[in-house]
C-alpha cells in the first residue's frame, strides 16, 4: 500500500460526474428502490405544477422498451436563456445541480422539489433522456446522453443505443412543431442507465399505482393516469390454465374528497368516530441565505407560513395507520410534524380522560401514546416553504418550528370539538374516550398477566386450560400446537400424535366472530381466551411473538363446509389479535384427505391404500387404475370428518411429518387482507350480500358438499 498522499491524489468531480460516481447519495440505492426514486423526482416536478394551480392531469407511461414517460399540462419548463449561465431553462434544469425554480424565487409557494437536483440527477443516471416542452405555441425538444446534451440519429423508434452526437460549441433547443394555442406542458421520457442500475432493477407497477393513488388523494381534482405497456403474462382460467399475453394496463386516479377520502380508503375497521378534519396555520421566523439582485447571498430573517391539514378517525381495531406528508412528499419516517401531532394528541386526550375520570373509572392509571393511537387512521399534511429534510430522499422533516404549529392547531380544534354542545359531537367524544380507556385497561391487565404468567417448565403450577394436551419438549422451534375441532377428533388425535413435540387444544364448535365483537367480548369468550392463553404471547398491541410457546400453530378441522367456516373464524382471530404469527409464517392449515381408495392386488399381495384430497384427484386416480386393469373396493370411503379416521390413518395422512400436507397461511398485503376480512366477517351486511351475488357465477354446484 502506497503511503504517499499529496494533492495530486485528490479528485474533483464536476457537474454530474459526482452523481454517476456516488448515485446512492442522491437516490438511496442502485436497485429497484433507486430506480423508483428517479421516477418520483420527475413525477413530483409535475405534481408541484398541479399544486401551484397549473394543469389537472398527469400521464405516466411504462413503455415496453424499458423507458418511462411523464406528461403534464403545467406551464412548461422555461425555454428562454438564463442570463448567468447563457443556457436555456431546459438545459439548466437538466444539467446543473442545485438549479431550478424552487429556491424562493416566487414561482412556487411550497413544493416537494427543494434541492434543485431531481431532474438533473435523473438525467445523469439515464442512458438517454428526451424532454419536450409545449410553450408559446411551439414544441421545443432536447435530448441527453448520460447527462450530456446532443442529438440522437433515430431511424424509426427512439432507442437509447442510437448514434449520438454531442454539441461541441453551443447547445441547441430545437423547435420540432407547433403546439395548439393555450396548450402548455412538459413531456419527459428516459431510459435508465444499466451501467448504473443493477440487472434486476425494474419499475414496480404496484408501487407506482400506490403512489399515484396517494397523490390523487392529496391533490383533489388532479387526475393521474398510469399506463403499463410492458408485455405481461397471465393465466387464462377458461382455457385449461394456458398462459396468455396481456395487453396494456391503464388505470386512472381522480378524487375530489381530498385527505378525508384518503382516510376512508385507508381505514378497514368499523368507525368509532366520523372522519374529523382539522385545518389551520401558523407563522414562524427563520434565518436563511437569500439571493440578492447582485448575485450575493445574505443571511436574512424571513417569516414563514405553515399550513396544516389533518383528517383522522378512530375505529374499533387496534392497528394505527398514520400517513404524513410535507408539500405532497411522503415522510414515512415522520419528523417534527408527526412528533407534534402525536404529542399533542396524547396531551389533549389525557386532559379529557382526567376531566371524566369518575365516569370512566380510570383510577391512577395514565394514558400512553399507544392507547391513543390504537385504531387511529390519520393523514397529516403540512405545507411549508423551503422545509428542511434529512437527506435528498426526504423521508424525515427536520424544520423545528413545525412541531409547535401542528400542536397548536390540534389543541385548538380538538378542544372545541370536546367542548361542543352538539349531540353528535358529544356522543362521538364519549365513545372515543371509552375506547381509549378500554385500550389502556387492556394494556394494564395484559402487563399484569404477562408478569404473573408461568412458562412451560412450571406447567404443574400453571393456570393453562385443563383441556390442553401438551407436549414434552421445551424447544419452541420443534413444537407444534394442533387446534382440533371437537372432542371426538381429539380422542383420535391423542393416539395419532407424537407426544414429544405435538400438543393438542380442542375447541367446541364455532368460536366467536371477533371481526364483529369488541375486545372485551373476545377476552371473555372461553374458546378465544383459551387459544390466546395457550399460545402465551398475549394479544393485540401487547402481542410478543418471542414469547409464543409453539413453533407452528396448525388448524385441524373437518374437510367440509363447517370445517372451513371454523378455520375462517380461527384465522380471523389470528389475523386481528395475533397477526405477527401469520406474518412470520407460523400458522398452518392441516389438509386431511377426502377419500380412501383401497386397491385390490391379485393373489397374496396385500391391498394398497391410497388417499386423495379432492374430487378431481380421486377421478384421475380411478382413471389411472382403470387403464392399468386394477380393481378397488366399492364403495370408496368419503371422510366427512376427522373423527371417522382411526389413529393410524390420521397420523399417516394429517399429523406425521413424513407424510402430511400443510398449507401455510400467508399475508402478502395486510391492507388488502384487512379489507377482505372486514367484507366477509364484519358488521356490514349489504357489501357482503353484493359480493355473494356478484360472485355467484364463479360457484360450481358440483363443488358444494350437500
Amino acid at each position: 500500500m502506497n503511503a504517499e498522499y499529496s494533492a495530486h491524489h485528490l479528485q474533483v468531480l464536476e457537474g454530474l460526474e459526482a452523481v454517476r460516481k456516488r448515485p446512492g447519495m442522491y437516490i438511496g440505492s442502485n436497485g429497484s428502490p433507486g430506480l423508483m426514486h428517479c421516477l418520483w423526482e420527475i413525477i413530483d416536478n409535475s405534481v408541484d405544477e398541479a399544486v401551484a394551480g397549473n394543469g389537472t392531469r398527469i400521464d405516466i407511461i411504462l413503455h415496453g422498451d424499458g423507458s418511462v414517460e411523464v406528461h403534464d399540462r403545467g406551464r412548461g419548463i422555461p425555454v428562454d436563456v438564463e442570463p448567468r449561465t447563457g443556457l436555456t431553462g431546459v438545459e439548466v434544469v437538466y444539467t446543473k445541480l442545485h438549479a431550478g425554480g424552487k429556491f424562493g424565487g416566487g414561482s412556487y409557494a411550497a413544493s416537494g422539489g427543494l434541492h434543485g437536483v431531481g431532474a438533473s440527477v435523473v438525467n445523469a443516471l439515464s442512458e438517454r433522456l428526451d424532454v419536450e416542452v409545449d410553450r408559446g405555441g411551439k414544441t421545443y425538444a432536447m435530448s441527453f446522453h448520460r447527462g450530456e446534451p446532443g442529438i440522437f440519429k433515430d431511424s424509426g423508434e427512439k432507442r437509447p443505443d442510437a448514434p449520438f452526437t454531442p454539441f461541441e460549441d453551443n447547445s441547441e433547443l430545437r423547435v420540432i412543431g407547433k403546439a395548439p394555442r393555450g396548450v402548455t406542458g412538459t413531456r419527459v421520457r428516459y431510459w435508465a442507465d444499466r451501467q448504473i442500475f443493477t440487472k434486476d432493477a425494474a419499475f414496480q407497477l404496484a408501487e407506482l399505482e400506490t403512489r399515484a393513488r396517494q397523490t390523487a388523494f392529496l391533490v383533489p381534482g388532479l387526475e393521474i393516469v398510469v399506463k403499463d405497456e410492458r408485455a405481461g403474462v397471465a393465466i387464462d382460467s377458461s382455457a385449461d390454465g394456458e398462459e396468455i399475453a396481456t395487453g396494456p394496463i391503464e388505470t386512472s386516479y381522480l378524487y375530489e374528497g381530498g385527505i378525508s377520502e384518503f382516510v376512508e380508503y385507508l381505514a378497514i375497521d368499523p368507525p368509532v368516530t366520523d372522519t374529523w378534519r382539522i385545518q389551520g396555520e401558523g407563522t414562524f421566523k427563520e434565518t436563511v441565505p437569500v439571493l440578492q439582485a447582485d448575485g450575493h447571498m445574505i443571511s436574512t430573517e424571513v417569516e414563514r407560513v405553515c399550513g396544516v391539514d389533518i383528517a383522522l378517525r378512530w375505529g374499533t381495531g387496534y392497528d394505527t395507520r398514520v400517513r404524513s406528508f410535507v408539500n405532497i412528499i411522503s415522510t414515512p419516517k415522520g419528523g417534527t410534524h408527526q412528533q407534534g401531532f402525536e404529542q399533542e394528541l396524547l396531551k389533549v386526550l389525557r386532559t379529557q380522560v382526567e376531566q371524566n375520570a369518575r365516569r370512566l373509572k380510570v383510577g391512577n392509571d395514565k394514558l400512553e401514546k399507544d392507547d391513543v393511537l390504537a385504531g387511529l387512521t390519520a393523514v397529516l399534511t403540512v405545507n411549508v416553504p423551503e422545509p428542511q429534510f434529512e437527506g435528498q430522499t426526504k423521508e424525515i422533516l427536520g424544520t423545528p418550528a413545525v412541531r409547535a404549529i401542528v400542536a397548536q392547531v390540534i389543541r385548538k380544534d380538538l378542544g372545541q370539538r370536546f367542548s361542543s354542545t352538539k349531540r353528535d359531537d358529544k356522543n362521538q367524544a364519549s365513545q372515543l374516550l371509552d375506547k381509549i380507556v378500554s385500550e389502556m385497561k387492556a394494556r394494564v391487565s395484559a402487563r399484569a398477566h404477562k408478569e404473573t404468567q408461568r412458562r412451560k417448565n412450571a406447567l404443574e403450577s400453571s393456570t393453562l386450560p385443563t383441556k390442553l394436551v401438551d407436549c414434552r419438549t421445551n424447544e419452541v422451534e420443534r413444537s407444534e400446537l394442533f387446534i382440533v375441532e371437537g372432542d371426538s377428533a381429539l380422542g383420535t388425535a391423542k393416539n395419532a400424535r407424537n407426544s414429544e413435540f405435538q400438543a393438542l387444544l380442542p375447541i367446541r364448535g364455532k368460536i366467536l366472530n371477533v371481526q364483529k365483537a369488541s375486545v372485551g367480548d373476545m377476552l371473555s369468550n372461553a374458546e378465544c381466551a383459551s387459544i390466546i392463553q395457550v399460545i402465551g404471547a398475549g394479544s393485540g398491541r401487547t402481542f410478543d411473538i418471542s414469547a409464543a410457546r409453539y413453533g407452528k400453530i396448525i388448524l385441524m378441522s373437518d374437510a367440509d363446509v363447517d370445517g372451513a367456516h371454523i378455520r375462517t373464524l380461527l384465522l380471523t382471530l389470528f389475523f386481528r389479535y395475533m397477526r405477527p404469527l401469520i406474518e412470520d409464517g407460523r400458522v398452518f392449515a392441516a389438509v386431511p384427505p377426502l377419500h380412501r381408495v383401497i386397491v385390490m392386488n391379485p393373489g397374496s399381495k396385500p391391498n394398497e391404500t391410497i388417499y386423495t384430497y379432492s374430487e378431481q384427484e380421486m377421478h384421475a386416480l380411478l382413471t389411472k387404475l382403470r387403464k392399468a386393469g386394477k380393481r378397488w373396493h366399492e364403495p370408496i370411503q368419503r371422510y366427512k370428518g376427522l373423527g371417522e379416521m382411526d389413529a393410524e390413518q390420521l397420523a399417516n395422512t394429517t399429523m406425521d411429518r413424513s407424510g402430511r400436507l400443510l398449507r401455510r397461511v400467508r399475508m402478502e398485503d395486510a391492507e388488502a387482507a384487512g379489507r377482505v376480512f372486514e367484507l366477509l366477517m364484519g358488521n356490514e351486511v349489504a357489501p357482503r350480500r353484493e359480493f355473494i351475488i356478484d360472485s355467484s357465477d364463479r360457484l360450481s354446484r358440483e363443488s358444494i358438499d350437500a
